[in-house]
């Protein structure tokens, strides 16, 4: 590309973000010129590609809820969502469902006030005694257990790449554009992003910037001058054999004592969130392998004797986009830059909310309000305000 490109939309981000919002835009307005930039086509090191790829809906928040409900409709249902252009029949959803344990009688609370929430909005979230949680998961350890909340619908996991591939697909049969490249620089004038500067020497000039970025997103809002709490977190994850504990139907298992932990057929995938938690390094993708042994593999034994014997087969490193003010996703306009929308931020759980965000943030570009799910409480505006809207149930 050289010289000055105008367009409708620009979203500068291609992963799961920045292809659910290509689609739903072009879904609902077929005339809009969308142009999405992305530097690497592969997604290799996306935190999309990267991701464990489950959905909940046991989240703390009711909007997240809401916006987990919608997806996994569109998770289930996924063809009749992005027909015969986005080349996707089925996600291979597993609904083996989520199981969170509580070790104290503070997290029992907010499981509770959870679960009730969950169920007003259409889950069917389930409580587990100790004892309950013993005869239906009779491998696990449940001395120190006060409570679990079981999530046996709707909840499990299912093919990432595919929905990544079905959005970006289906866009470009609707008419998205997308451009290997990257942002360099954004010029803003009198509140508004005014052009995109790209790493190839092209300019773009365009109504609407939706900043999709993931992990690069808060790189974007510093050439507006303007702080942005989003950075990279880095997460191993173990793809392991453990011979005594085969269990493939378990659930996605939430510790309280700090991992997860899902079956792969008659193996394992699991990880933790390491103690000294900090921003890594953009190219930091090499795998934590100490984490197994000094902390991991302890902690999966006292769950369950099972784990007495167990191999590691791989390992992978992924970042989360971590909203360090409160753990939950940013999306809207932003208030100084009138054609800027974000979709960031969403620090671990963003795979799973595309479909509802995606489709969000289009209503709001187009007809400058929410009108399925509304998601204000998501804004921009407490970022700026430094009040948090948080999610405690952040895996």
């Amino acid at each position: 590309m050289n010289g000055i490109e105008t367009c409708d939309v620009v979203i500068i981000g291609g992963a799961i973000m920045g292809s659910s919002a290509a689609y739903w835009l072009s879904r609902m307005n077929p005339a809009l010129d969308i142009l999405v930039i992305e530097p690497d086509p592969s997604y290799a090191q996306s935190s999309t590609a990267l991701s464990v790829a489950s959905v909940r809906q046991q989240f703390t928040t009711a909007v997240n809820v809401e916006i987990s409900r919608f997806g996994i409709e569109f998770i289930k249902n996924v063809q009749n969502w992005l027909g015969q252009g986005g080349g996707v029949q089925s996600l291979g959803f597993q609904e083996n469902g989520y199981l969170f344990l509580s070790g104290s009688a503070e997290s029992e609370t907010v499981l509770r006030q959870a679960c009730a929430m969950q169920r007003e909005k259409g889950a069917q979230t389930e409580l587990l005694t100790p004892d309950a949680l013993k005869a239906r998961f009779d491998w696990l350890n449940v001395d120190d257990i006060h409570l679990a909340s079981f999530g046996a619908k709707d909840e499990g996991w299912f093919d990432n790449m595919s929905l990544l591939g079905g959005f970006r697909k289906a866009a470009q049969h609707q008419g998205v554009r997308f451009l290997r490249d990257r942002v360099v620089d954004i010029d803003g004038v009198n509140g508004q992003v005014a052009t995109v500067t790209l790493e190839n020497g092209g300019v773009v000039s365009a109504g609407a910037i939706i900043n999709a970025a993931g992990t690069s997103a808060s790189d974007l809002l510093r050439m507006l001058d303007e702080d942005y709490p989003v950075e990279p977190r880095k997460r191993t994850v173990f793809m392991v054999d453990a011979p005594n504990a085969i269990h493939p139907d378990a659930p996605l298992m939430v510790c309280h004592s700090g991992f997860y932990l899902r079956p792969e057929h008659n193996h394992w995938i699991c990880a933790i969130v390491p103690k000294d938690d900090h921003v890594a390094e953009k190219d930091d993708f090499e795998p934590d392998l100490h984490l197994f042994e000094d902390s991991l593999w302890p902690k999966l034994y006292e769950r369950a004797s099972g784990f007495d014997a167990v191999k590691v087969l791989s390992a992978w490193a992924g970042h989360y986009a971590y909203n360090t003010l409160d753990q939950n996703a940013i999306i809207g306009r932003h208030p100084n830059w009138k054609n800027l929308f974000l979709m960031n931020g969403f620090s671990g759980h963003g795979l799973q909310q595309a479909p509802a965000v995606g489709r969000g943030i289009a209503e709001l570009l187009l007809y400058g309000r929410y009108q399925t799910i509304d998601l204000s409480d998501l804004g921009v505006e407490r970022i700026l305000e430094g009040k948090p809207f948080s999610e405690k149930a952040i895996v």
